[in-house]
Parts: C-alpha cells; structure tokens; sequence
C-alpha cells in the first residue's frame, strides 16, 4: 500500500516542524533546585514516627531491666 504524495509531505513538514524547535524548552517546565520529592509535613512524620519508635524501644528496655 503506498502513500499518497500530499499525505507524505504532510508527514514530512509536521517533522520537520518538530526538528526546528528541538531544544527550545520553556522555563516553567525546568526544574528549580529547591523542590524536594516530598512535602514537609511527610518529611516530619517520618522522622517523628523514626525517632519515636526508636525513644519507645529504649525506655522498653530499661523498664525491663535489659532483657527484652
């Protein structure tokens, strides 16, 4: 099946199109340094949830005489 010469030629300018702007990338899609995977709220639980286990696991074993 062959394609038709006007069908081609709109292939071909859409590409062509596409190549002349390659590299031109508008500043709100670039990345700032400052943006963190997660949120500050998350970060803060993690850390209250890491260190709060850790304290409860310590005060475990003192209560208990150091055989948990």
């Amino acid at each position: 099946m062959t394609t038709s010469r006007r069908l081609a030629d709109r292939k071909s300018a859409k590409f062509q199109k596409n190549i002349t702007k390659r590299g031109s990338v508008p500043e709100t899609t670039v990345k700032k340094g400052n943006d963190y995977p997660v949120g500050p709220i998350v970060l803060g639980f993690f850390i209250f949830v890491v260190i709060g286990s850790s304290l409860f696991q310590i005060i475990r074993t003192a209560t208990s005489g150091g055989m948990a």
